[in-house]
């Protein structure tokens, strides 16, 4: 069976002198909500890999099909948002402090994902060998909505590493573009 155990986060120091941490200095820090929105480029990439490590594990293990989890789930924000929320939240039930029934909540709280799940792929129409970006309803006065078409799936794994790739590219831009914008003498935006 495949195994899914999240390495521990590396000690923060108060000082350059490792040897003065303190026991408080080892324990980990508990897991919290991740927003995709305002994490910088080197997070956005950590949260990323993570994350795909632990969909894979989930799919695997409890034998998910692409119904539920397709390929190209990373390419739905809909389903990302899903996901990350699942594995936070898997992440603080199997927590060694967490209470003995937490894993019950988490597996009831899976069921209604699965739910989810399974909504937003068949309303995006991805599937295991083709996806196509989910479709947006136009409003009223809005531009219309470029025609969707369906991309074959040749190799999910080089897709995914492409997609992050691209994600973290565009975020380090975002970040770069902000700092030309702040005074350098106060630090305020110019």
């Amino acid at each position: 069976m495949d195994e899914y155990t999240p390495g521990p986060d590396e000690p923060d120091y108060r000082d350059d002198d490792p040897g003065t941490d303190t026991p408080s200095d080892d324990v980990a820090e508990p897991p919290h909500p991740v927003n995709w929105n305002l994490l910088n480029a080197h997070d956005l990439e950590q949260e990323w890999l993570a994350l795909n490590d632990w969909v894979a594990w989930l799919r695997r293990t409890y034998g998910l099909p692409a119904a539920v989890i397709p390929p190209f789930w990373h390419r739905h924000p809909e389903l990302m948002w899903e996901l990350s929320a699942l594995h936070i939240h898997w992440l603080c039930a199997y927590d060694p402090e967490q209470n003995g029934s937490a894993p019950v909540g988490w597996h009831r709280d899976f069921a209604d994902a699965r739910n989810r799940l399974r909504e937003w792929v068949a309303a995006s129409g991805t599937r295991l060998d083709r996806d196509r970006h989910t479709r947006q309803t136009v409003w009223p006065g809005e531009d219309p909505a470029p025609p969707v078409e369906d991309v074959i799936i040749a190799d999910r794994g080089e897709d995914f590493v492409e997609f992050v790739f691209e994600q973290v590219e565009a975020r380090r831009e975002a970040e770069e573009a902000f700092f030309r914008t702040l005074d350098e003498r106060t630090g305020e935006i110019s």
